[in-house]
């Protein structure tokens, strides 16, 4: 099935699988990170399968931000997280967290990738 243009982010209905990256990150990484989307390459907008994606920021401080992903199927987002689009959208973050650990500083931002099959509407 292939999807639109238009219809790419929004929200579909008919994602079969969804990844939900929790990114936690050190209060003076935020404004950083949200730049960082604000200003990212759309690189996963060109995947096979790619639906749609939300990032949402908690009201309450101190919780992670939420990257949510809806795909057509898991395969779908497999390919995309071993593909070359995928290192070319997160190169920048990528670097930032080289940068810490060739400083010996903490990580400025953490991930933590959790997937999962719609098994309702």
């Amino acid at each position: 099935m292939l999807i639109s243009m238009e219809e790419r982010g929004k929200c579909p209905a008919d994602a079969g699988f969804v990844a939900v990256n929790y990114i936690t990150c050190l209060p003076h990484y935020a404004e950083r990170f949200e730049m960082l989307f604000a200003s990212r390459a759309r690189m996963i907008e060109t995947m096979q399968g790619f639906l749609g994606m939300q990032v949402l920021r908690a009201e309450a401080e101190n919780e992670p931000y939420l990257v949510v992903s809806y795909w057509q199927n898991k395969q779908s987002f497999e390919a995309w997280v071993g593909s070359p689009e995928f290192l070319e959208g997160h190169k920048r973050g990528f670097e930032d967290l080289r940068r810490a650990k060739e400083a010996g500083e903490q990580p400025p931002m953490q991930s933590r990738f959790v997937t999962y099959s719609v098994i309702a509407r």
